[in-house]
């Protein structure tokens, strides 16, 4: 086997999401070979399926099924209904992915979409999918700076939060100087190594309404943040002061970075899925593994009707494979 590129490990998601069809489309495209980690009689409810024994066996039969390492589901899955029974088997598969990635037998992990609620009911400990990877991959050792850090991709638009799913009220506390300058470490390396950029210019946009207008509309870019970047620039990290927002994210402005640090969700998100709103794709940064996914979430209210759209998912599958593929020639 020696030589040999391992194919990408696919977590199958909430199973009465639409993770099961967009997975079946996703392999129609056929971006890059993978292996499913799911049910096999659901997921051959939308395509021809062969069980596998081993990644090793994916690439063999990728072009006349979708190759599931299988782990059945409990229960039958009724689409648009999660059920917490469940939820065992949709954490189990994210383990066995990202173990199989840890022991070098995938290249990485794309995740499909969880539903949060009845993982929470059972027991699940973690705001998502991004935190869980982590803390599954907190004892691998890892030379760069830790993450996570989310990024959002969008055609040429990189997006990474500083803070993410946190109440607008709490924003402010938290974009401190030790949160700022970790997230863009981990940026301005991982633009290197998972990007192939030798020289990332990051842009740090600003908290307040024209970057705080000199202090007086809000202190933060003031007392925090333009400090913060002069310290980050010392070190030889290319970043700008924090810039207005409002003006970062046109078709010329994305020409002048490579990656722009975000300091909450919605000044991510808006840009993110207003230039690719079927396109965009979440991947976490600073982390031993390669992981991406669709950036969207379950489909509750279209599963099962054949409409969902795989290109998020197509997207997020081409995206892990160039990533491994360069943390595979630089090793």
């Amino acid at each position: 086997m020696a030589g040999r590129v391992p194919p990408l490990a696919l977590t199958m998601g909430e199973p009465a999401g639409v993770g099961p069809e967009i997975i079946a489309a996703c392999w129609r495209a056929a971006p890059a070979p993978f292996v499913v980690v799911g049910d096999a009689a659901l997921m051959a409810e939308h395509a021809p399926v062969k069980a596998v024994a081993t990644p090793d066996e994916a690439e063999a039969v990728f072009g006349e099924a979708v190759p599931v390492l299988d782990h059945p589901l409990p229960s039958p899955a009724t689409p648009g209904h999660a059920r917490p029974e469940h939820a065992a088997s949709v954490t189990g598969w994210i383990e066995t992915a990202v173990r199989m990635a840890v022991d070098g037998q995938v290249a990485g992990v794309v995740t499909a979409p969880i539903a949060k609620a009845p993982l929470y009911k059972a027991g699940f400990r973690f705001p998502g999918h991004t935190e869980f990877i982590a803390d599954l991959t907190a004892d691998v050792p890892w030379p760069g700076t830790r993450g996570p850090v989310m990024m959002l991709t969008a055609r040429d638009l990189r997006a990474c939060l500083v803070t993410i799913h946190t109440p607008l009220a709490q924003v402010p506390e938290l974009v401190t100087a030790e949160r700022v300058s970790r997230v863009a470490r981990v940026v301005h390396e991982a633009m290197i190594r998972d990007f192939g950029i030798a020289r990332p210019r990051l842009t740090l946009a600003g908290l307040n309404p024209h970057a705080g207008e000199g202090g007086s509309i809000g202190l933060e870019e003031q007392q925090v943040l333009i400090p913060v970047a002069r310290a980050l620039r010392d070190e030889g990290i290319d970043v700008s002061d924090p810039r207005p927002a409002d003006t970062l994210f046109h078709d010329e402005a994305r020409q002048t970075y490579d990656a722009v640090l975000c300091l909450y969700h919605d000044q991510a998100l808006i840009p993110v899925k207003t230039l690719d709103f079927w396109g965009g794709v979440n991947v976490s940064l600073g982390l031993p593994i390669v992981r991406t996914s669709p950036d969207h979430g379950t489909g509750f209210d279209i599963a099962g009707r054949g409409v969902a759209r795989p290109d998020s998912l197509i997207a997020a599958v081409e995206l892990a494979r160039a990533m491994a593929d360069r943390r595979a020639a630089a090793a």
